[in-house]
């Protein structure tokens, strides 16, 4: 099957210091590896994101954007349709920036300014009020807690088959005292290797599995109550509780959303 390319502008230096890009991508669609000498960062208000920086892989769902240092080799793949968020980075801009690939937690001013940038068609900030705009963005980024993946890795083998057997099976509801006792070990050791490894809790973990998969099973056309029950929920109420606090909307509202774009 042939691949689609995206376009990719190809900028000798940037417009403005803070650069604003805004598109929407179709599914199946991918950008070639490429570098340049500012920072970039990536935020899909619809959809998720799947980027390759510097031989490591990160996702970017709604909620969470990743950062892409100056000069770090990207690529990037879109599964399905994407709305498409970025800003350029000076080097002076970056400086406050971390100096490695990482998912930063976006704060609601942050992705309003993004939102509002992309339907006004802003790509450089001009004037006295969306300069000031532009100002926010810089200091909030600056605040954004940094996560190395939106969903890590394990580095051990013990933690690496429990994770494996999630992914296989994101509805199994096992506890993580059920997972230990399977794998061996104590409930303690599991949880200090989740801590250690992937900075979070197994539960929270799972949870963010189960959200990727939500919104796959969404752009596909499955039946929300289906894939309630699929990822592990009892009732469809307690699956779009959980999906509106992590996308900040029901998924039939993304839904929508999607069949609108």
């Amino acid at each position: 099957m042939q691949r689609h390319y995206l376009q990719v502008p190809e900028f000798e230096v940037l417009p403005a210091p803070v650069y604003f890009r805004h598109d929407e991508f179709g599914a199946d669609t991918h950008s070639a590896s490429h570098r340049h000498a500012w920072g970039q960062l990536n935020y899909v208000s619809h959809g998720v994101m799947q980027l390759e920086i510097a031989g490591r892989r990160f996702l970017s769902p709604p909620q969470y954007a990743v950062w892409i240092p100056p000069h770090a080799e990207h690529s990037c793949y879109n599964r399905y349709a994407v709305v498409y968020r970025s800003v350029y980075l000076a080097l002076e801009h970056c400086k406050g920036m971390p100096t490695e690939p990482c998912t930063l937690v976006l704060s609601p001013i942050l992705k309003a300014i993004l939102n509002d940038f992309a339907e006004r068609d802003i790509h450089v900030a001009q004037g006295e009020a969306d300069l000031r705009l532009a100002q926010v963005l810089l200091d909030q980024l600056a605040l954004s807690p940094a996560e190395q993946r939106y969903l890590p890795f394990a580095e051990t083998p013990l933690l690496a088959q429990v994770l494996d057997a999630m992914q296989a099976e994101p509805g199994d509801n096992r506890s993580q005292a059920e997972w230990a006792s399977q794998m061996h070990t104590t409930e303690r050791t599991l949880a200090r290797h989740c801590q250690r490894e992937l900075g979070m809790s197994l539960g929270e973990w799972r949870q963010r599995l189960r959200f990727l998969r939500a919104l796959d099973a969404l752009e596909s056309g499955s039946a929300i109550q289906a894939i309630a029950f699929d990822l592990g929920y009892s009732t469809a109420s307690a699956f779009i509780t959980m999906f509106q606090r992590l996308a900040g909307c029901t998924p039939e509202q993304y839904r929508r959303q999607a069949l609108h774009r």
